[in-house]
């Protein structure tokens, strides 16, 4: 065998044992990625459209470390609008086919309207509703957070809500 099917079949064998271990652990690890809508409280308000996408790792039973991280668009009054936001914190999740959950969240967000861009320090609380779809799969029913932000010089509280699917192993 030359050094390159080697390589090959020890890296292959290597990924069918993490698979494999990871599936062991009973839903340790989360993964959520879809739509997201967030009413933009800003003067005057601004409704956007994006995305959101998160991981968590469960670490004792029912709590566990998430980093959420989101993008959304608009244009108000014909200017290109984004806000990003970065978030990172504890959740705390109820294991069942019907698994509710709730967060509280911190971290940092960036808002760019036109020209002008600032950056501040933002912090989510919020929760939602999973839905087993399948063995492992489920579908984020709603997921409703208030992120509180503050973008030159005023503090803005957004309502962010959030549908999606989530995967588990």
């Amino acid at each position: 065998m030359n050094r390159k099917k080697a390589l090959l079949f020890f890296l292959v064998l290597g990924l069918i044992a993490l698979v494999s271990s990871a599936a062991q652990a009973q839903d340790k690890v989360e993964l959520f990625g879809g739509y997201s809508y967030m009413h933009f409280d800003s003067s005057p308000p601004v409704n956007t459209n994006g995305w959101e996408i998160s991981g968590e790792y469960k670490f004792a039973g029912p709590v566990g470390a998430v980093a959420d991280f989101d993008g959304h668009y608009g244009s108000p009054f014909g200017a290109s609008m984004g806000v990003h936001t970065f978030l990172f914190g504890p959740q705390v999740s109820w294991p069942a086919r019907i698994s509710p959950f709730a967060h509280v969240l911190i971290g940092g967000g960036h808002v760019s309207v036109g020209g002008a861009s600032d950056t501040s320090v933002a912090e989510a609380i919020g929760g939602g509703v999973d839905a087993r779809l399948i063995h492992g799969i489920y579908w984020r029913v709603i997921q409703g957070d208030l992120v509180h932000t503050s973008f030159f010089g005023g503090g803005q509280s957004n309502a962010r809500f959030s549908t999606g699917i989530v995967v588990r192993f």
